[in-house]
C-alpha cells in the first residue's frame, strides 16, 4: 500500500471509523474488488431509456472515468460537483439508480446529507442490474437479505445507542472492505454505505460513513450498541460477500 492510499484510508476511517468507538487501527482495511457475477445483468446503451426502476430489480452506475460530474438537473449547464473514482478506499465509485431518463440517470449519492441525489451522463458509467436487497429493520434488530421475492439470509444484529442511532433511510453497498484482523469486533469483512451518522459529523477522523461488518462477539446481537453501524455475524457476511455487488440497495427502517 503506498502512502498516499494509507493516508486517504486513514483520513476516512473506511469503515473502521463508523462503528463501536475503538480507535483507528494501525493497519487500515483494504477495499475489495467486486466485479459482475453470474446474478447481474450488463445493460446495454440501447436499453431502456426512460423508466422508474422496477421494485425488485436495481440498476447499478459504476463509474468509467476519473470523475463523475453530479449536476442538479438535465438542464443545468455545470454539474454542482464532481466525484472521484476510484473512491479513497480504492473503490471502485458506484451509484444506485434510482430513475433513468434518455441520456441521463438520477442517482443516489454517496455523500452528506443522507439521502442526497443527483443526475449524472449515462455515458459516464457502465450499468448493471440485479436483483438482491437488504432491509434493516432497527426496533427488530433483524437483517433481512432477499433475492428476487426470496429470501437468502435473515438474522439478528446489533444497531445503534440511543445517543448514537443508526439512520433510517434507503443507502446502497459503496464499497466491501476487509480488516486486517478478523478476530477483532469488525470480523472478516465490512460494507461501507452510502450513508452517514446523523449525530457524529466525524468519528476518530473519519466522516462519519455507516456499515454493515462481522462480529466477534455474539452476545451484542439484538441490542443497541453501536456508534451507528449494524453487526451481524461473520458466518452471515461471510456468505453475503460471495453474492453480493456493490450497489446493492440497504433499507434502514424502524
Amino acid at each position: 500500500m503506498n502512502r498516499r492510499t494509507s493516508d486517504v484510508l486513514l483520513a476516512m476511517g473506511a469503515v473502521v471509523v463508523f462503528a463501536v468507538g475503538l480507535g483507528v487501527q494501525k493497519d487500515q482495511p483494504v477495499a475489495l474488488a467486486v466485479g459482475t457475477g453470474p446474478s447481474q445483468q450488463v445493460l446495454s446503451p440501447n436499453s431502456a431509456t426512460s423508466t422508474t426502476v422496477d421494485p425488485f430489480q436495481s440498476i447499478v452506475a459504476q463509474a468509467r472515468i476519473p470523475k463523475v460530474g453530479i449536476f442538479d438537473s438535465p438542464t443545468a449547464p455545470q454539474p454542482a460537483r464532481t466525484l472521484d473514482s476510484p473512491q479513497p478506499s480504492g473503490a471502485p465509485l458506484v451509484f444506485l439508480v434510482k430513475q433513468m431518463q434518455k441520456d441521463w440517470l438520477n442517482v443516489y449519492l454517496p455523500v452528506r446529507p443522507n439521502g442526497s441525489t443527483g443526475w449524472i451522463h449515462r455515458a459516464d458509467v457502465t450499468l448493471t442490474q440485479h436483483d438482491f436487497r437488504i432491509v434493516v429493520e432497527l426496533s427488530a434488530h433483524r437483517i433481512t437479505v432477499t433475492q428476487g421475492a426470496s429470501v437468502i439470509l435473515q438474522e439478528p444484529i446489533a444497531v445503534g445507542k440511543a445517543d448514537t442511532p443508526t439512520p433510517g433511510g434507503v443507502y446502497y453497498i459503496k464499497e466491501l472492505l476487509k480488516p486486517p484482523d478478523p478476530t477483532t469486533v469488525y470480523g472478516p469483512f465490512a460494507y461501507g454505505l452510502s450513508g452517514f451518522s446523523n449525530v457524529l459529523q466525524t468519528f476518530n477522523g473519519g466522516s462519519g460513513v455507516i456499515g454493515i461488518h462481522g462480529n466477534n462477539d455474539a452476545s451484542v446481537l439484538g441490542t443497541d450498541v453501536s456508534h451507528g453501524c449494524i453487526r451481524m455475524s461473520n458466518p452471515g457476511i461471510e456468505k453475503l460477500v460471495k453474492i453480493l455487488p456493490l450497489g446493492t440497495p440497504v433499507e434502514i427502517k424502524a
